[in-house]
């Protein structure tokens, strides 16, 4: 049997883009999706949640949502921004819809927006 400890810790290392390339793996492989797991979770959490409705969101995501037709100029942006390498940077704007960065404070998701904008592309904060 695996050491599962090592398979956490080697998860736990997993960056963002490597986690969704291997969500996808996993899904292609087993034909089973992430999302239907979320679904059943859903409504319960969502139940949970609207206790606080009143609270102000203080994190966010940057989900580059296109190129707007300048792809080389918004994955210069998005290199600069993540400090990926040329690969995954392509990758990720070919990809697109895809998170750029999560978790971030509202000051600094503004920021990349204006950035990946002046760019040219386009950007939604989740």
């Amino acid at each position: 049997m695996a050491d599962l400890n090592k398979i956490v810790d080697e998860l736990s290392a997993l960056t963002v883009l490597e986690a969704a390339e291997l969500s996808k793996l996993l899904e292609e492989k087993w034909g089973v999706s992430a999302a239907a797991a979320v679904a059943v979770a859903g409504p319960a959490a969502g139940a949970a949640a609207a206790g606080p409705a009143a609270e102000e969101q203080t994190e966010f995501d940057v989900i580059l949502t296109g190129d707007g037709g300048k792809k080389i100029n918004v994955i210069k942006e998005v290199r600069a921004i993540t400090g990926l390498g040329l690969g995954e940077a392509k990758a990720l704007v070919e990809g697109a819809p895809k998170a750029v960065k999560e978790g971030v404070n509202k000051d600094e998701a503004e920021k990349i927006k204006k950035q990946i904008e002046e760019a040219g592309g386009t950007v939604e904060l989740k």
